[in-house]
């Protein structure tokens, strides 16, 4: 068990994130005492996408090939269309996934960030939740789609959309604090 104020997370994300989604979690965690890491494909800092335009940039803390596993208690997948699709053609992104899946290590996906737990192929026989115009997706995936706030199956976290935000982050918490998950291997 790790208590939140000792965690170490991390935020898995590129161009195109929507931006409360991002920012919310990261704000809302360091708040609650998490040290809390924003990785990205190139290491660059990020700009996401707010309403139905470019919003604000976010500041990247490491490249992606340069994550330990081993030093984060969670992994958080913001959404948005444009993040999640790039980063399910990026094979690093989706080796990254399945190496939080394999250690049972809470993964917190929301909006179409959950394509990417399709992608890395844990999403099969879970209950979960997501974007409304993804549930097809996912139902196809094999998941177990359901229409609520926040949707947790031993350590997969998934949500709806931005106004589902507050739950979501109390399940991180909660999930955080319950520790590593014993699952199968992605």
């Amino acid at each position: 068990m790790t208590d939140i104020t000792n965690s170490r997370i991390l935020i898995l994300s590129t161009h195109g994130f929507e931006q409360s989604e991002l920012e919310h979690p990261r704000d809302a965690l360091k708040s609650k005492g998490a040290t809390v890491h924003i990785a990205t494909p190139d290491g660059e800092d990020i700009t996401g996408w707010d309403g139905d335009n470019w919003g604000d940039k976010a500041t990247a803390d490491m490249k992606l090939a340069d994550v330990d596993v081993a030093d984060y208690d969670a992994l958080v997948l913001p959404g948005g269309q444009i993040n999640p699709d790039i980063l399910r053609t990026n094979e690093d992104a989706v080796a990254l996934i399945k190496s939080f899946a394999t250690k049972g290590k809470p993964i917190a996906a929301i909006c179409h960030a959950p394509w990417l737990l399709i992608e890395a192929g844990i999403i099969e026989r879970r209950k979960a939740t997501s974007y409304g115009s993804i549930q097809t997706d996912m139902k196809n995936a094999g998941a177990h789609w359901e229409d609520s706030a926040v949707v947790v199956d031993n350590g997969i976290i998934t949500s709806r959309s931005p106004e589902d935000l507050d739950a979501f982050v109390a399940k991180i918490v909660e999930e955080v604090e319950e520790g590593a998950h014993h699952r199968e291997a992605a």
